[in-house]
């Protein structure tokens, strides 16, 4: 198993945070995969994640420096976060209360 904090761009700060919200190894980062990381740490910890951190996760998983992936899947990335997001507000407003 691969500690977060061995991969380019995550250090242990990441590590703690992730590991906040049940991903503790690089090979779980890669099954959940980031946007759903993302998504975690967004409901986690709020506005103390950005999308660099995002970015710096999927750039990670493909052995990049955060700053070399390339704008088009920045794109995708920043597409697919905030679908994310929108679903899980929906999912969060149709929930019955108890």
């Amino acid at each position: 198993m691969t500690r977060i904090r061995d991969l380019l761009n995550l250090g242990p700060v990441m590590e703690n945070r992730l590991a906040e919200v049940d991903i503790t190894t690089a090979e779980q980062l890669a099954r959940v995969g980031v946007v759903e990381a993302y998504a975690r740490l967004k409901f986690a910890f709020g506005a103390a994640i950005t999308l660099n951190a995002l970015y710096a996760m999927e750039a990670a998983i493909e052995g990049l420096d955060w700053r070399e992936l390339p704008d088009e899947r920045k794109r995708e990335l920043r597409e697919a976060a905030s679908a994310t997001s929108l679903a899980g507000a929906t999912t969060a407003r149709s929930e019955p209360k108890a």
